[in-house]
C-alpha cells in the first residue's frame, strides 16, 4: 500500500486513536488567532467533490499562509480523485507542497467531519451538499471552528433554523464564517454596493433575479452512467441519491435554493433586508419522469415583496444546452434615480472564488475587517425556500411560515444501503405545505 493512497485500513487505524488524538487536540480559539501576524493557518476540507476541491486550490493559490491538513467524503473514490487532483495535477504545482493530508488524516464514512473536526485545524471547508450543511457547521461552530461554508446552508426550514441558531453562537465566539456567496467578495459587486448605499440610484423600487441557464449534471461516481439513467445495482438509496445529489430536493434543495441563492442574495444584500412573503409558480417542463432525474422542478418563476413593498422578480430555469436556448445570469435594480446590474460601477478584480479566501484569512488573521456571513447568507437560503414552497404549494408563503414551518427533509438515519423514499414531484394544490 503506497503511503500517499487512502485506504479503509488507514481509516480503521484513524478510528481507533481517535480517543488518544482527543485527549491531546487543542482547540486553537478565535481571539488566539486573529491579530497574530502571518501565522500559518490549518485547513481541513469536509466534502471532496468538485466544488470543494475547486475551494482547496482557491484558498491556497490565494493565501500562502494556509495549508491542507485533513479531508473527508462518504465515497473514497471521490476523496482520491480530490486528493490526486491536488497533489499531481499540473496546475497545482505551486500549491502541491502544501497539500498535507496523510493517510491518517483521509477520513471515509458519514462521520468523516467529526474526525475532520477533532483534526488539529484552524479552518473547515464545509462543501458537502447543502443538506448536510446544518450539521456539519453545528458541529464546526461547537469545535469553535472558522468556516468557509459553500451556498446554500440547508434545504428545508428546520434546517435552516438549525443553521441560524449556530450562526448566532458563531458571532458570540467570534468566529470568523466565509459563504460561497462568492459576490460578497467580488470588487465589481463590493463597489457597486457601496455606491447604491450612498445613493446612486435614489430610492430602490424593482429588483429582478435571473439565473436562465443549463442542466447541472452530476458525475460523482466511477463510470457513471448519467447519460444512461442506469443505477449500479450495488448501491442502496442513500449511496445512489448521494451520487447524483442534484436531483434529489433533500440534498440540494432544488435550483432556486441550490443556484439561484446567488443572484437573490445579491438582491437581499443590496436591499439591506429579507422578503416577507412569496407567490411562486414552477414545474418540469422537460425533465422525464424517470429516477435518475429525482424530484426537481427545471424552471421557477416567484415574485417576492419587500418589507418596504418592494418587489424582486425571480425567474431560475435549467433547461437543455442547446444553441437556441435563451441564457442570462443576472441582477437588476431599478431606483428612482436609475438603474444597476449591480456590478456596473465597479472596477475589476481578481477571481471572486480566490478574493472570497483571502478576505477570510485576511479576517481571521486581523489583517482586515472582521466577517460574520452566516446571518445574512442563511437569510437568503430561506428567501429561497419560501419562494420554493410558494411554487410548489400555490400559496402565498409568508416569512413568519417559512420560519415556523416543520417541514423536515433530513433522514434520521445515514448507511450506504439505507432506504430513502423520495416524495413525489410537488403538484400544487396537492403539495401540502407543512
Amino acid at each position: 500500500m503506497s503511503a500517499e493512497s487512502v485506504s479503509r485500513r488507514s481509516f480503521l487505524k484513524s478510528s481507533a486513536g481517535k480517543a488518544a488524538a482527543a485527549s491531546s487536540f487543542l482547540i486553537v480559539k478565535p481571539e488566539q488567532v486573529r491579530a497574530v501576524g502571518p501565522a500559518r493557518l490549518r485547513a481541513g476540507l469536509v466534502g471532496c467533490g468538485g466544488r470543494g476541491t475547486q475551494a482547496v486550490e482557491n484558498i491556497l493559490n490565494g493565501c500562502p499562509n494556509v495549508e491542507l491538513v485533513a479531508m473527508c467524503d462518504i465515497f473514497e473514490d471521490r476523496l482520491e480523485k480530490s486528493y490526486r487532483q491536488l497533489k499531481e495535477s499540473p496546475r497545482n504545482a505551486k500549491i502541491a507542497d502544501r497539500v498535507k493530508v496523510d493517510p491518517e488524516h483521509r477520513f471515509i464514512g458519514f462521520d468523516g467531519y467529526k474526525k475532520v473536526l477533532a483534526s488539529d485545524i484552524d479552518i473547515v471547508m464545509l462543501c458537502t451538499p447543502p443538506g448536510y450543511r446544518p450539521e456539519h457547521f453545528e458541529a464546526a461552530v461547537n469545535a469553535r471552528k472558522h468556516v468557509f461554508a459553500e451556498k446554500p446552508f440547508a434545504t428545508d426550514p428546520v434546517g435552516c433554523r438549525r443553521f441560524m441558531a449556530a450562526a448566532k453562537k458563531s458571532e458570540e465566539l467570534k468566529l470568523t464564517v466565509k459563504s460561497g456567496a462568492q459576490r460578497r467578495s467580488q470588487r465589481e459587486y463590493v463597489e457597486t454596493w457601496q455606491k447604491v448605499r450612498d445613493g446612486a440610484i435614489g430610492e430602490i423600487l424593482a429588483c429582478y433575479a435571473y439565473w436562465i441557464g443549463t442542466p447541472v449534471l452530476q458525475f460523482q461516481g466511477p463510470n457513471w452512467p448519467y447519460e444512461k439513467g442506469k443505477r449500479n445495482p450495488k448501491w442502496g438509496d442513500m449511496e445512489y441519491q448521494n451520487r447524483n445529489w442534484y436531483s434529489y430536493v433533500w440534498l440540494c434543495g432544488d435550483q432556486i435554493v441550490e443556484q439561484h441563492i446567488h443572484n437573490i442574495d445579491v438582491c437581499n444584500w443590496f436591499m439591506g433586508a429579507h422578503p416577507v412573503r412569496a407567490v411562486g409558480s414552477g414545474g418540469a417542463a422537460w425533465r422525464p419522469r424517470e429516477e435518475v432525474y429525482g424530484n426537481i422542478y427545471d424552471h421557477f418563476t416567484v415574485d417576492f415583496v419587500y418589507p418596504n413593498g418592494v418587489h424582486m422578480s425571480s425567474h431560475c430555469r435549467q433547461y437543455p444546452n442547446l444553441p437556441h436556448i435563451y441564457r442570462n445570469v443576472s441582477e437588476l435594480l431599478v431606483g428612482t434615480k436609475g438603474r444597476t446590474n449591480c456590478r456596473d460601477m465597479g472596477t475589476k478584480g481578481i477571481d471572486p472564488y480566490v478574493q472570497e479566501h483571502i478576505d477570510m484569512v485576511n479576517s481571521i488573521l486581523g489583517n482586515g475587517p472582521y466577517i460574520n456571513e452566516a446571518m445574512a447568507v442563511a437569510e437568503s437560503t430561506m428567501t429561497c425556500i419560501m419562494g420554493r414552497e410558494a411554487a410548489y404549494s400555490g400559496q402565498e408563503i409568508t416569512w413568519d411560515m417559512v420560519m415556523n414551518s416543520q417541514l423536515d427533509l433530513y433522514p434520521k438515519a445515514f448507511s450506504y444501503d439505507a432506504k430513502v423514499e423520495v416524495p413525489p414531484l410537488p403538484i400544487p394544490g396537492q403539495y401540502k405545505f407543512i
